[in-house]
């Protein structure tokens, strides 16, 4: 048990269920990048081996990387509340194919809800096969913290993060790395349950003007934003903080990048953030 007093005695756990979406393009293949220079690589969809909770975040030859199972509903109403309800550490089982019984955990949302798990099992899923969210997580709150929203965080993902009720009552979080406000791109302005932020800045090898020194983010790094309020949507609001988890990897697109899934936001006044290089959803044990 993480310390921090909830309400999670209170929870519920919805059964959501999903498949696993297949890689998607159309006719008109190519992206360009911040340079102009145009690009056609792997990201969003399918099964992508390769990449777990604790691997770097920058430097793969990718846009858009979705690591393990890109998860979601063919029925759009559905999808909404698999986007919605899944929250990061939710349990995820296979539940057809070859790979049937094998679980995983959420690492966050994007188009996509994103599902890491170990690489032997993620080499016998295929886009189609089926999958059950075991979701819970959704209106857990910190009794000891009211400022503090908590969202997308499954009380499990609490207990194995660095996070705490210090004696001085602030909420001590341990962060990987503190991303400035200049970085944050695509997902501002949108409801901070669905997809995720992509943080520029982290456009490994696309030259020194454009970084941010977020090139050494891996997945899964717990992170905290500068001056950003995601309590009830995503925005700049100076004086507060969020907290997130990095559920995605590389992008060549300008203005996207590394994106964390929000699960803490409030004053800053609220939190003791703290540096520690092992804030990881690692912790969690999905590599195996």
């Amino acid at each position: 048990m993480s310390g921090v007093r909830t309400n999670r005695e209170r929870l519920v756990t919805q059964i959501l269920a999903g498949e696993v979406w297949p890689a998607l393009a159309d006719r008109h293949g190519y992206r360009v990048d911040a340079d102009g220079t145009p690009f056609l690589l792997p990201g969003m969809g399918g099964v992508t081996l390769g990449a777990h909770a604790g691997d770097p975040a920058t430097g793969y030859a990718a846009d858009h990387l979705e690591p393990g199972l890109s998860v979601r509903a063919a029925d759009p109403g559905a999808n909404m509340a698999l986007q919605f309800l899944s929250c990061v550490g939710n349990t995820v089982t296979v539940r057809s194919g070859p790979a049937a019984g094998a679980t995983g955990r959420v690492i966050g949302q994007h188009a996509y809800v994103l599902v890491d798990m170990p690489e032997a099992a993620l080499e016998q899923v295929s886009s189609g096969d089926r999958v059950s969210v075991a979701a819970t997580g959704q209106g857990l709150k910190l009794l000891d913290h009211p400022a503090i929203v908590a969202k997308n965080l499954d009380p499990l993902a609490l207990d194995a993060l660095p996070i705490t009720t210090r004696a001085d009552g602030r909420l001590e979080v341990g962060v990987a790395a503190r991303v400035p406000a200049a970085a944050v791109g695509a997902g501002a302005g949108m409801v901070s349950e669905f997809a995720n932020t992509d943080l520029m800045g982290a456009y490994a090898g696309q030259g020194e003007d454009l970084s941010l020194g977020l090139e050494a983010l891996r997945i899964g790094d717990v992170v905290v934003l500068a001056d950003q309020d995601h309590r009830f949507g995503r925005g700049f609001r100076p004086g507060y903080l969020t907290i997130g988890v990095i559920s995605t990897g590389h992008c060549r697109l300008f203005g996207h990048g590394p994106g964390p899934s929000t699960i803490l936001s409030g004053p800053a006044e609220a939190f003791a953030i703290v540096d520690d290089a092992d804030a990881n959803l690692s912790l969690l044990g999905v590599r195996l």
